[in-house]
């Protein structure tokens, strides 16, 4: 659970955050990302990214934790795309990515879209199913060699 010693915020992305979110990415490589992935994470940043949301300690000002949304209104039924969560590892497991997902699901029905879509891995996907996520498709070695993708769904 949340560990109560932890004050945090979360706010919404600012380019001076760039470089500490690499750092973020790097802590988890090999655990959830692969080497490769780290290139695609800024390219996003820089070129994809359209909501992007920072968890911050509140009190050492330290980026806990990230994630994005990325909208696609003219889609059969408009989505909303969860997008590139990536908690601090010593900080995972104490309610962290949880926040930030509730953050945005929230964020995500102010805007009236009705399904929300997270393309995850195999490492990550039971955390979504329980947060209420079905798995609509699986795909072997999709992201990298040993990182399956996992295509999840929910209805709003």
């Amino acid at each position: 659970m949340q560990n109560k010693n932890v004050e945090n915020i979360i706010r919404n992305y600012k380019e001076s955050d760039k470089e500490k979110l690499i750092e973020l990415i790097k802590l988890n490589i090999p655990t959830y990302f692969e080497e490769s992935e780290q290139e695609d994470f800024i390219e996003y940043l820089e070129k994809y990214k359209e909501d992007y949301f920072v968890m911050e300690d509140k009190t050492t000002n330290q980026i806990i934790g990230c994630g994005g949304i990325n909208y696609f209104p003219d889609e059969t039924i408009p989505l909303a795309r969860i997008s590139w969560d990536i908690i601090h590892p010593n900080f995972q497991g104490q309610g962290i990515g949880k926040k930030l997902l509730l953050h945005r699901i929230n964020h995500i029905q102010s805007k009236k879209i009705k399904l929300i879509v997270v393309r995850t891995s195999q490492l990550a996907y039971k955390f979504y199913q329980k947060m209420g996520f079905e798995v609509e498709k699986t795909e072997k070695d999709f992201w990298a060699k040993g990182f399956d993708l996992y295509q999840m769904r929910m209805n709003l």
